[in-house]
């Protein structure tokens, strides 16, 4: 699940990220990102995952399309957790998702 922190502002978007990533997910965050980017130009993300346990596959797919969609977009993302496994996935991610990622 995803859920949007209520301390997003301004052109900062934060997700709450916890259990099982779904397609649906993304179909919910999405317009709220594309409609902040039309606002504001380019946006910074924060993704809190220290109760995220799995992505589903199809999930993995639209994650990364997701990504490159708004690749150009994200200014700067910043992955949040307490697991060695989630520093990678910060590498990982900068290609597809973000100017900047830590």
């Amino acid at each position: 699940m995803i859920e949007k922190m209520a301390e997003s502002s301004g052109n900062v978007l934060g997700y709450k990220v916890t259990g099982t990533i779904t397609v649906d997910d993304f179909k919910k965050i999405e317009p709220e990102v594309n409609g902040l980017v039309q606002k504001t130009g380019n946006i910074r993300i924060l993704f809190d995952l220290t109760g995220f346990k799995w992505e589903k596959l199809d999930a993995l797919v639209t994650d990364l399309k997701f990504g490159h969609k708004f690749h150009e977009k994200i200014q700067r993302m910043a992955i949040v957790g307490d697991k060695t496994w989630e520093k990678w996935i910060t590498h990982l991610a900068r290609p597809f998702y973000a100017q900047e990622a830590k």
